[in-house]
């Protein structure tokens, strides 16, 4: 996550509008907003059911009194939603299980003085909405994160990690016997992915690339390899990186420096991904498109197109739908989730 810039003041004119969505409909068709504004100021970061038919992900409820994200499923059928987290302090990176029976998150809730930060938070926003200027968009790895299993109605929470530090970024393998997620746990401030059991136990760190941050893991279909992001190239100019399962063969996908490439996700085939990349070189706040990326020959294609910052695309299992966090035409107040019918690109 880092320092990145995730909204756009920027809205298209008609005519642009028509050239955008028609080259978005090469790969995207029936596009439809998922997360209102009537209920949340903000959502996003979703991921799929493993039978496509739920959503989990991360809002914050209008009216509920904490302006941090919390933890929410919804029935895609339906649209009725449901929070599954405490409702206290921040929450972030939710995911199901492979068996569909228990899900993980990231969560602030013990930290004795959670509800405190509220007012900070709160009071930085007052101060944007008068000088009607936005905030660069940050994650400040906030040391009391760990991470905890719970059932799909948010009941029997266990808390899965007790390191001192920083515990998020958590997901499953395929098989469920592991999650993959980022820690600071060594304490000298490094932020390197780690693999544990699913009950928590096991701990062994997977990437050593000490001074930088290395997250957003997600292990390929197969279990055999996880693509993460990391900025160890240049500081918070995040690209796209991929690695066995057992810490082998290492390589950068991406590695234009002047661009921020983060949020890579498998498609079901463990070969193609799709990640959201963005242009630092230019003048002005740079927009966030979604790009498709074939790992073995890094041949890529341009997915979304619109004015707004497209960011965190995931799959449906089955591979045709894609959702992922937007503000679309730029003008919206908060971005929320959006998903679509998907047609990957030939080859």
């Amino acid at each position: 996550m880092l320092s990145l810039v995730l909204f756009s003041a920027l809205s298209a004119p008609a005519g642009e509008a028509e050239d955008w969505k028609k080259a978005e409909s090469v790969h995207l068709a029936n596009i439809r907003q998922l997360t209102t504004e009537d209920n949340f100021v903000r959502a996003g970061e979703g991921y799929f059911s493993p039978d496509g038919k739920s959503v989990i992900f991360q809002a914050e409820e209008k009216g509920s009194g904490n302006p941090f994200y919390q933890i929410f499923t919804m029935d895609l059928e339906t649209r009725k939603f449901r929070r599954i987290s405490p409702g206290v302090g921040k929450t972030t990176c939710a995911y199901f299980s492979p068996d569909g029976k228990k899900l993980i998150y990231a969560s602030t809730h013990l930290d004795p003085d959670a509800k405190r930060h509220y007012a900070g938070e709160l009071k930085v926003r007052e101060q944007e909405k008068q000088a009607k200027k936005r905030r660069r968009y940050t994650w400040d790895f906030d040391s009391t994160f760990d991470i905890f299993e719970a059932d799909l109605d948010g009941g029997h929470r266990k808390q899965l990690t007790t390191a001192v530090g920083y515990d998020a970024e958590g997901s499953y393998s395929p098989c469920g016997k592991y999650i993959v997620f980022c820690s600071n746990r060594s304490g000298d401030k490094n932020l390197e992915l780690y693999i544990m059991n699913a009950d928590g136990s096991n701990v062994r760190e997977l990437t050593n690339a000490p001074g930088c941050y290395n997250g957003g893991p997600f292990f390929s279909p197969d279990g055999k390899r996880v693509i993460f992001r990391s900025d160890r190239k240049k500081k918070d100019h995040l690209q796209i990186y991929v690695i066995d399962a057992d810490g082998k063969n290492e390589r950068v996908l991406t590695e234009d420096l002047d661009w921020v490439q983060w949020g890579p996700y498998w498609y079901k085939d463990s070969r193609h991904i799709i990640y959201a990349a963005a242009d630092h070189s230019r003048p002005g706040r740079p927009n966030y498109d979604l790009y498709w990326m074939d790992v073995e020959t890094k041949k890529k294609a341009r997915i979304t197109h619109a004015p707004g910052a497209d960011v965190l695309p995931v799959f449906s299992p089955d591979g045709t739908k894609l959702m992922w966090t937007s503000t679309r035409d730029g003008r919206m107040p908060g971005a929320q989730l959006f998903i679509a019918d998907f047609t990957p690109p030939k080859e």
